[in-house]
């Protein structure tokens, strides 16, 4: 991997800037770095106050003398892959990828290959190198059975404000599932922390120790005998949030095999049911869920633009058999 120097930025913080918190003063700064990016260099203790590591939380006082090293940017050795893509728009500073279930968005152990970054990078030139080695331009994640809408950046200028759209809630992200029984209300807000599963560290959870604020909106759309089909935004973007939300309602998203979407929903059924429910699991190999509506402001021309994905053919079969 080829890598540049340290880079060191040394900031005297102004009287006006007491009382916040380091990050978010940081971020605000024109430096170039995100607020999460920033929060990663100071558990690196690579933000330091008066010459010593501080916290994310730490709040700035007039006058601090405040260094940042920010470590060298490791170019990707992963190999860019020539894997089809589907592009639904794309310019010099973005794109906006109809990414298929199956396939995983970045490298991580098991899967250094095929990813939609080994394509990204035969595709584009250059990509941001915000989000590290195994992410360049990735602004946020769909999961690898997950189909739909996903941005990428080309460059730090766009990831930032797109970054930005998604931390302030702003940016759009719409999904389809059908997901098993009758929703309590036609739409409604779903606000419950999620974190690690205690016992089951590779799966969320909804919890109070160590959870994180985590919002998911949705509207039911058609109900079936044993369905529903949701209309479902994003608020925040948790690792499986809405797979783990709408598990906590016991109305988990039709074949997910990890949070009670497959046999495990379905014993719970009456005996005359079971044989059509299997016929639902046999249509469908991964969770029934779509991110079919996705729209951001351009962060260069600042204009709002949205994109729209149609359900794909496995989740269309399915709705075919539920309305018949």
């Amino acid at each position: 991997m080829e890598k540049e120097s340290t880079k060191t930025i040394e900031i005297s913080a102004p009287r006006e800037a007491s009382g916040r918190r380091i990050d978010q003063f940081l971020s605000q700064q024109d430096l170039g770095l995100s607020r999460a990016f920033i929060q990663r260099l100071i558990s690196d203790h690579r933000v330091l106050v008066y010459g010593k590591p501080t916290k994310s939380s730490y709040k700035v006082k007039g006058g601090d003398r405040i260094r940042i090293d920010v470590p060298p940017l490791e170019r990707p050795s992963l190999e860019p892959e020539d894997i089809p893509l589907e592009i639904a728009y794309e310019d010099s500073d973005l794109l906006v990828v109809n990414k298929k279930a199956g396939m995983v968005v970045h490298p991580a152990a098991g899967n250094f290959s095929g990813t939609l970054v080994n394509a990204l990078l035969f595709h584009c030139k250059d990509l941001s190198g915000i989000n590290g080695v195994l992410r360049p331009g990735i602004v946020h994640r769909l999961d690898k059975n997950t189909s739909g809408l996903l941005v990428a950046a080309k460059n730090d200028f766009a990831h930032l404000g797109l970054a930005e759209q998604i931390q302030n809630r702003s940016l759009l992200r719409e999904y389809s599932a059908i997901t098993w029984g009758h929703m309590p209300d036609q739409e409604g807000t779903i606000e419950a922390p999620i974190g690690r599963a205690i016992k089951e560290r590779k799966k969320m959870a909804v919890t109070r120790f160590k959870g994180r604020d985590s919002l998911t909106q949705y509207k039911v759309l058609e109900t079936y005998g044993l369905c529903e089909l949701l209309s479902i935004r994003l608020k925040t973007g948790r690792t499986h949030q809405i797979r783990v939300h709408l598990s906590y309602l016991n109305h988990p998203v039709l074949g997910d095999p990890e949070y009670g979407g497959r046999q495990k929903w379905i014993k719970g059924i009456h005996d005359k049911k079971r044989p059509f429910a299997q016929k639902l699991l046999s249509a469908i190999d991964r969770q029934a869920l779509h991110a079919g509506k996705l729209g951001f402001v351009h962060p260069r021309t600042e204009e709002y633009q949205e994109f729209d994905s149609p359900l794909p053919e496995d989740m269309a079969h399915l709705l075919s058999l539920l309305r018949a």
